[in-house]
């Protein structure tokens, strides 16, 4: 998974104050509302490692690329890949599966309508 669009990025666009929880909440789909509360309730609960984990990730994570998503559709689609990959490749592949069945069923009906187009394909074998 060395692509881009798979690694952790700090979205300071998004962020409040370095981005970390913003690039949480893009990493993993949560909305960024309650990645925010998850880390103040932890560091309320009194987990200490929280404030430095945060200001580690901020100095440490790269920035999001503007680049990195054409559209909305294309950043759900990755965030599925980063919480599920073989999930996600299954989906892929059944989609190919039912394209290639539309367009066997697209074709199947071309050649029998067409007596001559079934002459020239059976000629050419």
């Amino acid at each position: 998974m060395n692509s881009p669009r798979t690694r952790f990025y700090r979205d300071k666009q998004n962020g409040k104050v370095m981005g970390v929880c913003a690039g949480v909440a893009d990493y993993t789909g949560v909305d960024v509302m309650w990645v925010r509360l998850g880390a103040i309730a932890l560091v309320l609960m009194g987990v200490g490692l929280v404030i430095p984990a945060y200001f580690i990730a901020g100095f440490f994570a790269a920035q999001k690329p503007s680049y990195l998503y054409v559209d909305s559709g294309e950043q759900k689609f990755w965030q599925r890949v980063r919480q599920s990959p073989g999930r996600t490749a299954r989906e892929v592949r059944a989609n190919f599966r039912d394209i290639d069945r539309r367009l066997a069923d697209i074709e199947t009906f071309y050649v029998t309508s067409n007596p001559r187009l079934s002459a020239e394909i059976e000629r050419l074998r």
